[in-house]
């Protein structure tokens, strides 16, 4: 007999789910709740509190058989998302956090079916991250120094490769059709700098995050801070630093920022700009695509890197 279903889905997370995610995404916010239930009773887990969520995910506390603190993870997977797993097992809890197990289920039949991914992780402060240390320089040390140790390994095979995303970004910025003419020169001089650095061959073959910042790093029991939510690719860490850049943006500290995590990691400080910039391609070429108005902040990202 299956296990009660445990949760209600958030209203946030359904509207959410709907807007962006379109018919997956209700059937994703309909199906979620039975799904989980039947992983609890696979894995013999019990439910622990109120169910959590971002913007893609659902997070349910819950206890292993033995006692063991654990959250239920479920979002529904793309290229982003689908490598989670295997970049967490690579890791193996050594500066992230610890995955515990795996499962996946379509939504549907057929190859197309939109497909559902489960992980379970073990349980971290969810109330605590590296955004409650409030002095910015201090707050730099710990992401610093977790970016170092998960860039340091080997992508696994199988995940998606940062040079397949920078060609495919290059094509994309080519395309993009910006009315003022601030945003054209930006973009043309971010995809120079990526186009440079992507012509000198394979890009590397370290295990990226993708999305490390501040939000991204929670403290934890078995040592002070843990990265978690990555989405994974593999390539060359300095196309990781941009996230903590971003995020507790101020454009005075940019360029210390910058020059910290750089140092942190090893990389040439030329070639970690042109990364970088890459990175704010990425972002100025998607709030063209979308129709927005492009920040002034990639601008000026883009020039306290290039220093």
């Amino acid at each position: 007999m299956a296990a009660s279903v445990p949760f209600a889905v958030p209203a946030r997370f359904a509207e959410y789910q709907r807007r962006h995610e379109g018919a997956a995404g209700t059937a994703f916010v309909a199906a979620a709740p039975a799904m989980a239930a039947r992983r609890l009773e696979r894995w013999s887990l019990r439910p622990e509190g109120r169910v959590r969520h971002g913007v893609a995910a659902l997070v349910l506390p819950v206890r292993t058989t033995d006692g063991e603190r654990a959250v239920l993870k479920v979002q529904l997977r793309n290229e982003e998302t689908v490598g989670e797993g295997a970049a967490l097992r690579a890791w193996d809890g050594d500066g992230a956090v610890r995955a515990l197990g795996e499962d996946a289920e379509r939504l549907g039949e057929g190859p197309g079916a939109p497909e559902v991914s489960w992980l379970l992780l073990e349980r971290l402060d969810t109330v605590r991250d590296l955004n409650d240390i409030q002095e910015a320089r201090a707050a730099l040390r710990p992401l610093a120094a977790l970016l170092a140790r998960l860039t340091a390994v080997r992508a696994p095979a199988g995940l998606r490769r940062l040079d397949d995303v920078a060609d495919a970004l290059l094509v994309r910025a080519a395309k993009a059709t910006p009315q003022d003419a601030a945003t054209r020169a930006l973009i043309a001089d971010c995809a120079a700098a990526l186009r440079a650095v992507r012509s000198e061959g394979p890009s590397g073959d370290r295990l990226l995050h993708w999305d490390l910042h501040y939000g991204n790093v929670l403290a934890a029991r078995r040592e002070p801070w843990l990265a978690i939510d990555p989405k994974p690719l593999a390539g060359v860490p300095a196309f990781d630093l941009l996230p903590a850049l971003t995020n507790r943006y101020d454009p005075a500290d940019t360029a210390r920022r910058f020059a910290a995590l750089t140092e942190a990691i090893g990389a040439d400080r030329e070639r970690a700009a042109a990364w970088t910039r890459g990175r704010v391609l990425q972002a100025v070429v998607w709030e063209v695509e979308e129709g927005r108005e492009v920040g002034r902040m990639w601008g000026e990202l883009a020039g306290a890197v290039r220093g």
